[in-house]
């Protein structure tokens, strides 16, 4: 191959265009001589791997990228695997392409098209994405229901891939948002210490919904091997601690292991420990502000809850205990 071919196949993972090539110093002959005699491989059409073999990720990327043509770039899922949104390759190839083009579609590649025009060229041998703060807004926008919306833009506040004001900036950019709302709503949530929904979910149907007080967010803790930890939330003037587990299903394994630090906070004397899944904070939030307004008043605190509506269970329970003295249990004593 010819030096500047070689070069620029280098900067692409192995991967190039026939017009590439050709505009580097190669004739279509030679280009079908590689394919013909299996020295290259084609990927999609116009697209060559300049090696024989599999594929690794990079490659696929760049192939998709250089098929899709001027102006396309990674998105969606696909820029959220490379932005470390996603834990997972997506099975599907994900590209943006400008609003003035249309791309042929091929299996495995999604095709999306945006009127965006302020995105950035990026140097040779960068993979060319949206960027992160487009991409959970694109993810948001595909979402089924309001907790996924939630999930992504607390993820990357978590993950610490963007923050508040950059996700702002890029949600004023978009004219039309299905979501924008709850995009706004969960913006405000991460900016807070929200790392995932059932964070924002139990600080905004929880504790605000119902006047608990304030808690403390992803407080930082020594664990007993010298390491650090982080508890959900911590009402820490009266020792009581929240962990959040949002896992659909919870296997006994983690179920010892919650045990354990749960037993292990009451020993050191930081307090109790309340643990709440998916189903006490999303579907019972009522309920759950019960159980923990009657912890924290035996704790100390002499707040007064409020319903979040007429038929809150919390009513009630201002009802039943307006004659009951309230307790305090002193700060690293257990609850009975």
């Amino acid at each position: 191959m010819p030096t500047r071919v070689r070069a620029l196949a280098a900067l692409q993972a192995g991967v190039i265009t026939r017009k590439q090539a050709i505009m580097s110093g190669m004739s279509s002959g030679g280009i079908n001589a590689k394919l013909r005699h299996r020295r290259w491989q084609p990927v999609y059409r116009g697209v060559y791997a300049t090696f024989t073999g599999p594929l690794d990720r990079s490659a696929r990327l760049w192939a998709a990228v250089l098929y899709a043509g001027r102006g396309a770039v990674l998105s969606h899922e696909t820029a959220g695997e490379l932005q470390k949104l996603t834990d997972r390759p997506s099975a599907l190839l994900h590209l943006t392409v400008p609003g003035n083009r249309r791309v042929t579609r091929v299996k495995g590649l999604v095709i999306h098209v945006s009127d965006q025009v302020w995105r950035l060229p990026f140097p040779h041998g960068v993979l060319p994405t949206t960027l992160p703060e487009d991409t959970i807004i694109d993810l948001a926008e595909s979402a089924d229901d309001v907790d996924e919306v939630y999930g992504w833009v607390t993820r990357a506040f978590g993950r610490e891939i963007t923050g508040d004001f950059k996700m702002r900036v890029a949600i004023g950019r978009r004219r039309k948002l299905r979501w924008r709302g709850e995009l706004e709503e969960a913006i405000t949530a991460g900016a807070g210490g929200a790392h995932s929904v059932l964070e924002l979910r139990w600080d905004r149907d929880v504790e605000q919904a119902h006047g608990l007080p304030a808690a403390g967010k992803q407080v930082r803790f020594k664990k007993a091997s010298g390491r650090s930890g982080y508890r959900d939330r911590v009402y820490a003037e009266y020792g009581v601690i929240i962990e959040l587990d949002g896992k659909r299903a919870h296997p006994e394994e983690a179920r010892g292991m919650d045990r354990a630090r749960d037993n292990a906070a009451a020993a050191d004397g930081d307090g109790q420990t309340l643990r709440y899944g998916w189903k006490e904070v999303r579907y019972e939030a009522c309920e759950t502000a019960v159980q923990t307004v009657r912890v924290l008043w035996r704790r100390g605190w002499r707040g007064t809850p409020r319903p979040c509506s007429p038929t809150c269970p919390v009513a009630r329970l201002l009802e039943d205990s307006s004659s009951a003295p309230r307790t305090a249990v002193p700060l690293g004593q257990r609850c009975p």
